[in-house]
């Protein structure tokens, strides 16, 4: 599994994309509204492959019939990143290894676009939330190649649980990305991007 994305979450779009825009000093792309979950995003093409998803409840969607995935029902306060999101090339053999509150998957699309996401009936991904979601694209091309280019680069991505060497041992076997760091802490996460206007940090 590599790292796919990393989410931003805020109580509205335009405070997550505010909280990315002054911290990388840089400008999303409009990106569009899901389905099944009712929430929308904008979007920031990373270099290497990656992007930043900046994500909200849709205001004027219905409420969907099922938890929203990243907790965004209990979501509160400042804008903050919430969450990493890794790609697998079989979402089913991949959590077929991984314990059961990791989700099972549900289709979506967007657009042209199409995917499978593990998402817990909870909404709530295990280790409060700091395990990461998992992906499958089922498009031949990655969103990532659709996005203009911003000259930001993800350097590194801390992921900080109490039980973080628990965390660490339930991904060891699948995790191969060098970008994704484990420490002992509180709960949270924290990033560290290179941009034109120097390193950046974005935390949660």
């Amino acid at each position: 599994m590599l790292l796919d994305h990393v989410a931003i979450a805020g109580e509205t779009l335009p405070e997550a994309v505010a909280c990315v825009e002054d911290a990388l000093g840089v400008s999303l792309q409009a990106g569009g509204q899901h389905d099944v979950f009712h929430t929308h995003n904008a979007l920031l093409g990373l270099e290497d492959g990656v992007y930043l998803e900046a994500i909200a409840i849709n205001p004027d969607a219905p409420d969907p019939q099922r938890p929203r995935w990243f907790d965004l029902d209990r979501f509160a306060g400042p804008a903050r990143l919430t969450n990493w999101i890794c790609q697998t090339d079989d979402i089913t053999a991949s959590l077929a290894d991984l314990p059961a509150s990791m989700g099972a998957p549900v289709a979506l699309q967007r657009g042209d676009l199409r995917w499978r996401m593990a998402v817990p009936d909870s909404g709530i991904l295990p280790f409060d939330g700091c395990a990461p979601a998992l992906i499958q694209w089922d498009t031949p091309i990655h969103p990532a190649n659709l996005l203009a280019r911003s000259g930001v680069r993800l350097r590194r991505i801390t992921v900080r649980h109490p039980q973080c060497e628990a965390l660490w041992h339930m991904l060891a076997s699948h995790l191969t990305d060098d970008r994704v760091a484990f420490e002992t802490g509180r709960v949270g996460m924290s990033t560290v991007f290179d941009t034109p206007h120097g390193p950046r940090e974005l935390t949660g």
